[in-house]
C-alpha cells in the first residue's frame, strides 16, 4: 500500500509530528518527535495501526523523523520502550536501530505486603506531600532533582532534564489534569536541604496499581540506606492513604543494581522486560 506522510505541525516546531495516510486518506500511523532547541537527542514515538504493520508505514515515518533530526543537528533519536519479543521489538531490529537499554518491570502486591522494618536514618527526617511541592520546599526540591542525572542509562544518548520550580509545577499540574494524584516522599538533611526523594502516581479513585515515577538520592548522601527507607515509608503511607490500591509498579534499568536490590528487598516481583532502541544520526 502506498502511503503519504503529512506534517501535523508548523515547520521549525520543537515537537514535530507526522501522520501516514493511505490513498483513501485513512490514517495508518503517526510519529511524534520531542526535540527542544537545546537538545542533542530527540525522543521519538512511532505508532502504526495493527492492520497496517509490516507494510513499510513505520519505516517511512522513521525515515521522516531521522531526516528532521539530522536537519536539526541532533545526534540520535531515542525511542519509547518496547516489550521484549513484541512487534515493536521486531520492528526496531529490522529497521537497524541499536539496542541501548534493557528495563525490568516489577510489581509489589499490596494485599500481601506486611511491611519491612526500616529504622530511621540519623540526621535525616522524612516528609510526604501530595501534588505540587510546598512553597517552602520548592527550591531545594528542584535542586535535588539532580539526583537522577547519573542514573544508569547504558548506551542510551539520554540527556538529563533541567529542573526549576516552574517545571515542578507543570509536571504536578499535568498529573492532576489527568485525574491522578502525585505523591512524593523526601528525605531532608540536617541542613534543611532535600537529600533524596521518591515519587508515585495513583489513580484519582485510589484503585488499581500505582506507578513509581522516580527515586533519587544526591551523591553526597548515598550509601546510608535513604532510598530503601524512603520507599518503605512511602509504601506504608500510600497504603494507608489508599486502602483499595492493589499494587505498585516500577521499571528499573537492568544495570541499576542498587535500585534493583532495594526493590527486591521490599518485595517487588518481576513481571516483564522492555528494551530501548536508538537511531544514531
Amino acid at each position: 500500500m502506498t502511503s503519504r506522510i503529512v506534517s501535523l505541525v508548523e515547520p521549525g516546531s520543537d515537537f514535530p509530528a507526522w501522520i501516514a495516510e493511505g490513498p483513501d486518506g485513512r490514517p495508518l500511523g503517526t510519529a511524534f518527535l520531542r526535540a527542544p532547541a537545546s537538545a542533542r537527542t530527540g525522543e521519538l514515538r512511532i505508532t502504526v495501526h495493527p492492520a497496517e504493520r509490516r507494510s513499510g508505514v513505520g519505516t517511512r515515518l522513521l525515515n521522516e523523523a531521522k531526516s528532521a533530526g539530522t536537519a536539526r543537528g541532533l545526534t540520535a533519536l531515542l525511542g519509547d520502550a518496547v516489550a521484549e519479543g513484541s512487534e515493536g521489538d521486531a520492528f526496531c531490529v529490522a529497521a537497524g536501530l541499536r539496542r541501548v537499554l534493557a528495563l525490568t518491570y516489577t510489581r509489589l502486591d499490596l494485599s500481601s505486603w506486611s511491611g519491612v522494618p526500616e529504622p530511621e536514618r540519623g540526621g535525616y527526617r522524612l516528609i510526604h506531600w501530595e501534588g505540587t511541592v510546598p512553597d517552602e520546599l520548592a527550591e531545594t526540591f528542584a535542586r535535588s532533582r539532580k539526583a537522577m542525572d547519573d542514573m544508569p542509562m547504558d548506551d542510551a544518548a539520554w540527556e538529563p532534564d533541567v529542573w526549576d520550580v516552574p517545571r515542578l509545577h507543570r509536571i504536578a499540574d499535568a498529573v492532576a489534569k489527568r485525574g491522578e494524584i502525585l505523591l512524593t516522599t523526601a528525605a531532608i538533611g540536617a541542613d534543611s536541604e532535600i537529600a533524596g526523594f521518591t515519587e508515585v502516581v495513583v489513580a484519582g479513585d485510589g484503585t488499581g496499581d500505582g506507578q513509581h515515577y522516580g527515586t533519587g538520592v544526591l551523591p553526597e548522601h548515598r550509601g546510608r540506606g535513604l532510598a530503601r527507607w524512603m520507599k518503605a515509608q512511602q509504601i506504608t503511607h500510600v497504603r494507608g492513604r489508599f486502602p483499595e490500591l492493589a499494587g505498585l509498579l516500577a521499571d528499573t534499568a537492568d544495570s541499576n543494581t542498587a535500585m534493583r536490590r532495594v526493590n527486591d528487598a521490599l518485595g517487588y516481583a518481576p513481571t516483564h522486560r522492555s528494551l530501548l532502541y536508538q537511531a544514531d544520526l
